[in-house]
């Protein structure tokens, strides 16, 4: 069964002064993880100036990806659950010096975005979320006109080898991932919500990058 969200919150403190170097088991099993994340941050199609939120922002892998596009005049805002992880991206924020990283502890299902936002941002952190519909459609009435919605997160693949699934699910168990998490669908959340959703799989189909505009 799929943890609680105390039991998630539990994990990921104990897991988060090791969290950045406990993804390096990715790159093991040629799981290029850097890549994707870049990749779902040039999905979101950001300008310099542009006001970004990242849902699970964890220790905050993805902002200077997010810096390099909407450089020191815009503004990072990263939302987690877990005060430790918030405590590592913290940390990250002062060594490189940014000043324009807003970071807030809170819940993704009921957090209040602030008035213009161009870009929503999560990455392997939304299917952890039982309500992620809630999430999906806060944040879609939250962008702005031209803004986009980009997910980035595991999921069951239609075929894959037994033995995949199995070293996968091995792999990813540290981080609160299930079998009954990974069936779970947020991209069709997606498109109730959102305009002209994309979806691209990677990894034999294990992960999927989703993204949609701002609905009409």
């Amino acid at each position: 069964m799929p943890l609680t969200k105390p039991e998630i919150l539990r994990r990921y403190r104990r897991q988060a002064r090791h969290y950045d170097a406990s993804v390096v088991l990715y790159y093991l099993i040629g799981f290029r993880q850097a890549a994707y994340r870049k990749q779902a941050v040039a999905a979101l199609g950001l300008q310099p100036g542009d006001t970004v939120v990242e849902l699970g922002c964890g220790t905050g892998l993805n902002f200077a990806h997010l810096q390099a596009v909407v450089g020191a005049g815009g503004r990072i805002i990263g939302l987690d659950l877990t005060d430790q992880m918030l405590d590592e991206a913290r940390a990250r924020v002062q060594r490189a010096g940014w000043t324009n990283v807003e970071l807030v502890c809170g819940d993704a299902a009921a957090y209040d975005y602030p008035p213009r936002v161009d870009g929503v941002l999560s990455t392997f952190a939304l299917t952890l979320v039982p309500e992620y519909d809630e999430v999906i459609r806060r944040g879609a009435a939250a962008l702005s006109p031209e803004g986009r919605f980009v997910v980035l997160d595991f999921k069951k693949p239609e075929h894959a080898p037994r033995w995949l699934l199995h070293l996968m699910l091995l792999v990813t168990k540290p981080f609160a991932v299930t079998l009954d998490l990974a069936q779970r669908h947020p991209w069709e959340s997606m498109e109730m919500h959102l305009a002209e959703v994309v979806m691209r799989d990677y990894y034999f189909g294990f992960t999927y990058l989703a993204m949609g505009k701002a609905p009409r």
